[in-house]
């Protein structure tokens, strides 16, 4: 167990992970958290009771501080950090886009820092996180931040040099689905069903689709295919998917997406 952790933002994913980090065991008193606007830190205090601070607070008392603020407001963040956080801080950034080679920069020589990319699904306990070390991060300092996210949903290890990928698939997934989602909610309501039906019926079965996916092993395309009769509805409409270039579009999707991550960083860290 860490010591004392500060969340840097309290945003939806700074508040997601307080929560998280309550429900799965962690006191009031171990926790604190750095937010911008007043009401809002009154807010939070009121609804968890832990505690608000300043920046600068927060790094001289807590062993791990978690970034989640938006990736246009690190600098000033981080020359807030720079007079205190010292090499027996570890900093958690959850920040999309930015490499730990900017925090390496910014703060003293030794700091380890540990890039992470969550996603939205953190706010019902069902995030998928990957995390990266930087270069003074050891594997001790990996298992801590396992720990801390594995409250709010799954964990994955993989080198900084894959996180602009998982940024577009997973981090940036969630409104994929969303969006799939929405259209085959639109199409229950041109065939004739109200909206309300339409949204149970596609919901559920998104939802059933996805324990299929996890709890069976079994790959989409197996599952896709016992779905798939020949001849019959679902092959149809698999063909006019596929007459519109829908898994291309994808494929074009997510690779924007990387890209757009890898400009992120690079606006923040040219070097």
């Amino acid at each position: 167990m860490t010591d004392s952790i500060a969340v840097l933002g309290a945003g939806k994913i700074g508040e997601a992970l307080l929560s998280g980090l309550l429900t799965g065991g962690r006191r009031v008193e171990e926790l604190m958290f750095t937010e911008r606007h007043p009401e809002r830190a009154a807010e939070l205090t009121a609804r968890y009771g832990v505690a608000a601070v300043d920046v600068a607070t927060a790094a001289k008392e807590a062993a791990v501080l978690i970034v989640a603020v938006k990736p246009q407001d690190i600098e000033p963040l981080l020359d807030e950090l720079a007079p205190h956080a010292t090499a027996d801080t570890l900093v958690v950034s959850l920040c999309a886009g930015l490499p730990t080679s900017l925090y390496e920069r910014s703060l003293d020589d030794g700091v380890p820092v540990v890039r992470v990319m969550p996603n939205t699904p953190m706010v019902v306990g069902e995030a998928m996180s990957a995390i990266s070390p930087g270069r003074h991060a050891t594997n001790d300092h990996l298992a801590v931040v396992e720990e801390l996210l594995s409250v709010v949903g799954m964990v994955v290890r993989v080198p900084e040099s894959q996180q602009d990928a998982v940024t577009a698939l997973s981090g940036s997934g969630p409104a994929y689905f969303f969006y799939l989602v929405e259209a085959m909610i639109d199409a229950g309501i041109l065939l004739g069903l109200p909206r309300a039906v339409s949204e149970k019926l596609i919901i559920q079965s998104a939802v059933g689709a996805a324990t299929m996916l996890a709890k069976t092993g079994e790959h989409p395309v197996i599952l896709r295919e016992a779905v798939t009769s020949p001849a019959g509805t679902t092959i149809m409409a698999i063909r006019e998917l596929e007459k519109h270039g829908v898994r291309a579009a994808l494929l074009d999707a997510i690779e924007a997406a990387r890209d757009r991550s890898q400009e992120l960083g690079k606006a923040h860290d040219p070097s």
